[in-house]
């Protein structure tokens, strides 16, 4: 069932899952809806952080920009993920560019509303420190893999992510539901475009993979998981 309101919304959150009824519905009302089409920009690094942000439909990406014009890609957000809680409570500038991907809704939560709701709902206030903790952890990982992994491992590990975060089961094989570039994917690993389709190419021979334009289906993953480690 299509997500309709800003109260559904929460409700699938793990940060909000644990409220009552009312709680969700005052929370709801604090919210505002806001489009973004492809490649607009939602927030640069620097800019004022005063807002929680869930996502009701589309894609963002969370990028760090380098002084040689290249980009990182943190990660990715979609349809039910929430990002920018860290601002919420110090209100210190963005740390990162967030943009969307695809035509995108999000929902907006103030940090004045918030810290107000949070001041009364201690269940919330355990849940975003137990999501805070896990984002810290994942960003642990990307640097290990940037520093330690070479790029077949860390591209074999980042699909295997990307599967669980957004993979569609189609018999024995696992669908990724999203469209990434070659130049997207490498941003992600900090890698070339070069690079990656070098690595693409390999997987298809092996027969571990097949793609679809942007779209890749993973065909063995028990041999995809020996390449990452």
């Amino acid at each position: 069932m299509p997500i309709s309101s800003p109260q559904q919304l929460l409700n699938k959150i793990p940060l909000f899952n644990s409220l009552s009824d009312s709680d969700l519905e005052s929370l709801s009302e604090c919210v505002r809806l806001q489009s973004l089409k492809k490649g607009q920009t939602l927030f640069r690094k620097g800019d004022e952080g005063s807002s929680l942000y869930i996502i009701k439909q589309g894609t963002i990406k969370i990028v760090l920009p380098s002084r040689l014009g290249d980009e990182v890609i943190v990660t990715i957000f979609s349809e039910g993920d929430f990002f920018g809680e860290m601002a919420l409570f110090d209100g210190k500038p963005r740390s990162a560019d967030a943009l969307a991907m695809e035509s995108t809704k999000i929902y907006i939560l103030s940090r004045k509303d918030f810290l107000l709701f949070l001041h009364s709902n201690i269940n919330a206030m355990e849940s975003i420190l137990s999501q805070l903790t896990k984002r810290l952890r994942d960003t642990d990982d990307f640097l290990e893999g940037t520093c330690f992994l070479n790029v077949s491992a860390r591209l074999a590990k980042k699909l295997l992510d990307l599967a669980g975060s957004y993979g569609r089961q189609d018999a024995d094989s696992v669908y990724i539901d999203l469209d990434l570039t070659q130049k997207e994917l490498g941003d992600m690993i900090g890698s070339t475009r070069e690079s990656i389709n070098k690595e693409l190419k390999i997987l298809r021979d092996k027969g571990l993979i097949t793609m679809q334009e942007n779209k890749i289906q993973i065909i063995d993953m028990a041999r995809l998981k020996r390449r990452a480690y």
